[in-house]
Parts: C-alpha cells; sequence; structure tokens
C-alpha cells in the first residue's frame, strides 16, 4: 500500500511526485498522481523581464499562431455559410409563439463561454434562458431535458465526452447544435445544425471561437426576428476587422511582452458580453502557456481578488459597451491606486496593443479575443515555449 511522496524545489515546481493508484468507475486503473517534471519557465513564478523580438519570436512562431493568423479566412469562410434554413426559421417560429417552456444553452470550455452573449441577447428580447455546462447538464438536470425544451448546444468537435452523453440521455428535447464538425455526434443527432466554417485547428480554440461567436449571433438573430440582411450586415465586417487588428502582431506581441515581464497572476474581468472573452481568455492563456489565469466579471474581482494587487499581479480590463463602461473605467483606476498593474481592453485603450478597432456591438466579442491571444503569444515568448503545444490535454476531450 503506497504512500504519498513529492520531493519539492522552492518556487512551486514539482521534481517528484508518487501515489497510489485507484480505479474509476469503469474499473480502470489510473495514478492519483502522474509522475511529473515540470520546467520552472511554465509556473507562476516571476516571468523574465525583458524582450527582445529578434532572439525570441521564433519560439513561438508554432501551429497555433498559424491557426491565430487563419482566423480572418475562418470568419470569412463562415460568414459565406450563414443560411436561414427553413428548420431554423420553424424553430424561431414555434419559440416566439411559446411553445417551449425553457431553453437550455450548453457547452464546454470556450463553447460554454462563447454563450454568453447569446443569453443576453435572448434576455434583452424578453427569452429566458439557462447557461449551464453539458458536464452538469447530462448528470444533474436530465428532468428537464423533454420536447418543451429547446437546447442550443455548441461544441466545436461535436465528439466531446459530455455531447456524446447528451445524445445517449436526451428524452426529446429538440436541439440546435453549433459545431465545426458536420458528421459528428452532435450534428447527428441535432434537429437544426448550424456549422462553422473554420477548418482544421491544431490545438487551443481561437479560430473554432471566433467562428463559433459569429454563428451564435446568426442564431440569436434568427431566433430573436432579426431580418437577415440586417444581421449580416453587422457582421459583414468581422473579417476584415480582424485582418487589420492581426497584421502588426508581431508588434502588438512584443509590446505586450513588455508590459507582462515580472507579473506572477493574471486577471481578465469585464462585464456583459465581455464575459465571454473573460472566461475563453482565462482557458487559453491557461492551455497555450502552462500560465494561470483567472476571469471574472469587474464586480466579482473587487468581492476579494483586488486583496493581491500588487506590482507582480497585472489585470486587463474589458471596456465593454456604454451600460457598464464607466464601472469597468473606475475599476482600473483603483487598481492601479492600489498598486496592481492594469490596463484596458478595448476601443479606448490608451495602450495600442490592446485597442481593438470600432465597430458593431455586435462582433465586439469577436474583437476583444484578440489581445487576449497576443497575451498568450506574449507569455509564451517570455517562458521561452512554443505557445499553445498541448502536453497532457487532447484537442477533443473523450473522457469525462
Amino acid at each position: 500500500m503506497g504512500g504519498l511522496d513529492l520531493s519539492r524545489e522552492y518556487g512551486g515546481v514539482v521534481t517528484h511526485a508518487v501515489a497510489r493508484s485507484f480505479r474509476d468507475r469503469d474499473g480502470r486503473r489510473r495514478p492519483s498522481l502522474h509522475e511529473c517534471s515540470v520546467s520552472p519557465s511554465l509556473t507562476n513564478t516571476n516571468l523574465r523581464k525583458g524582450f527582445n523580438l529578434s532572439s525570441d519570436l521564433h519560439v513561438i512562431e508554432g501551429r497555433y499562431l498559424q491557426d491565430l493568423l487563419a482566423q480572418p479566412q475562418a470568419l470569412s469562410d463562415t460568414f459565406g455559410a450563414l443560411d436561414r434554413s427553413p428548420e431554423l426559421v420553424d424553430f424561431a417560429g414555434r419559440l416566439r409563439r411559446g411553445e417551449f417552456q425553457q431553453i437550455m444553452l450548453t457547452g464546454m470550455g470556450s463553447s460554454f463561454h462563447a454563450l454568453h452573449p447569446l443569453s443576453l441577447q435572448l434576455v434583452d428580447h424578453g427569452i429566458g434562458s439557462t447557461m449551464v455546462e453539458t458536464s452538469e447538464l447530462v448528470h444533474y438536470h436530465t428532468r428537464v431535458l423533454n420536447p418543451k425544451t429547446l437546447v442550443i448546444a455548441v461544441s466545436q468537435s461535436g465528439e466531446s465526452a459530455e455531447m456524446v452523453r447528451l445524445a445517449k440521455v436526451n428524452n426529446g428535447a429538440p436541439v440546435i447544435a453549433v459545431t465545426n464538425t458536420p458528421e459528428s455526434t452532435l450534428a447527428r443527432h441535432a434537429a437544426v445544425g448550424l456549422v462553422t466554417r473554420a477548418g482544421r485547428e491544431f490545438s487551443v480554440s481561437c479560430k473554432t471561437y471566433v467562428a463559433t461567436l459569429m454563428m451564435l449571433q446568426w442564431l440569436g438573430d434568427a431566433l430573436c426576428g432579426q431580418e437577415a440582411e440586417t444581421s449580416r450586415r453587422k457582421m459583414k465586417q468581422a473579417a476584415s476587422a480582424v485582418a487589420a487588428y492581426l497584421a502588426d502582431w508581431k508588434k502588438r506581441v512584443a509590446d505586450v511582452a513588455e508590459r507582462l515581464g515580472g507579473i506572477r497572476d493574471l486577471f481578465l474581468v469585464g462585464r456583459g458580453t465581455s464575459l465571454a472573452t473573460i472566461g475563453a481568455g482565462a482557458l487559453v492563456i491557461k492551455e497555450s502557456d502552462h500560465f494561470h489565469a483567472e476571469g471574472m466579471s469587474s464586480a466579482a474581482f473587487r468581492h476579494g481578488p483586488f486583496e493581491m494587487l500588487s506590482g507582480e499581479v497585472f489585470v486587463g480590463v474589458f471596456s465593454g459597451d456604454d451600460k457598464t463602461r464607466e464601472l469597468n473605467l473606475g475599476l482600473l483606476a483603483d487598481i492601479r491606486q492600489a498598486g496592481g498593474r492594469g490596463e484596458l481592453i478595448g476601443e479606448t485603450s490608451t495602450f495600442e496593443s490592446f485597442r481593438v478597432p470600432e465597430c458593431d456591438a455586435a462582433i465586439r466579442p469577436i474583437l476583444e479575443i484578440l489581445p487576449v491571444q497576443m497575451i498568450t503569444i506574449a507569455l509564451a515568448a517570455l517562458a521561452g515555449r512554443e505557445a499553445g503545444k498541448f502536453e497532457r490535454a487532447t484537442k477533443v476531450t473523450t473522457t469525462e
């Protein structure tokens, strides 16, 4: 009967670990703690200060970066595929006639976070909905899966463990699926399938994420009764706006790296539709850089994490829309006054690399994620590793 033995070095780097194994509910033997070796550069110890564009940038020029730079094409292709099928029009009519008792919005990871703008859009039109991770839906909310519940399910692969289980436990609830994989389990079991055109993606969600945001805006407009041409007009500039921002990606990464040198903790905060970006953004930073980041509402940051502020804590504050912009600006001022390192992210940012093009509110979530992506590249360069290269995770999570 083996015990637990951890050997550590100062700085939080685990150099050796031995632990007992256990069996999961399917009877498979798994170690409770893997023997591992972790490079100090991948932990939240101080990132080295100073950045040399010519000597550091080549480290991160991998397939994840290629996917980032392919986002304008993914958006252009997805825009070209936007279509109001008869099935979608029928569901929109049934929703407006009150045939559904509730709407469940579900996904995992960045697919889940991408649902925030849709949730708010529905509420603005008097349509209540509930956001719940698919992992919880399929185990703790199964009683709502009936013909009177409309499920909007988002999964880039359509084959994650939770989506496969949803197909098994669903008790007649009609599903509108948003996916990048038309032949997937999710798409096959859906009443309506909305397929993005992001193409194959190497690892961390980027071009599939922005394409999903576009498709969810298209879906929300349809459900809320907006004309298709009006919806297209709002999103027409998305691809060109993203291309314009990414054209200077090398300079942006270098500038961001200078701002991030020496940090230990990173927070992303905002309100409203920016909740999509702060949730997905913190996730992709962890995935891309092995650097811990947290995303939360601006108000939640005041309720505790504000106490952590120091010169080693960086907070990206999303300006968001007019309704709460002044509140976000006030938080940024307070962060700086308390000794933290904060920057505004949005159309009015004074830091050029965090300033996004002015746009229709419908595509703001697409543009907001771009500075976060620059953060992922900058952190990787500071740590001397290739961004977005999985070492333990897989592109599709097939185990619950």
